[in-house]
């Protein structure tokens, strides 16, 4: 799981260019990148809302499989 800095880091560029901070997360050829990449293509406020989505949202999911798992 990444830190809070990177974290911050990748929603400011998800905010400024959404694609970016998608993929500095997931990777060029992930499905959230082309998904994110597609948005931003159709309107840049879509891409935005779905890239800071992905980075919150999705991540906080991946943090509670793996403290489950733990657990």
């Amino acid at each position: 799981m990444a830190s809070r800095s990177c974290t911050f880091l990748e929603i400011l560029l998800a905010i400024i260019l959404p694609p970016l901070g998608v993929f500095l997360h997931y990777g060029c050829c992930s499905m959230e990148f082309c998904i994110c990449l597609l948005l931003t293509i159709l309107g840049y406020i879509p891409g935005i809302i779905y890239a800071v989505y992905v980075l919150v949202a999705l991540d906080r999911d991946d943090y509670q499989r793996e403290y489950y798992a733990v657990a």
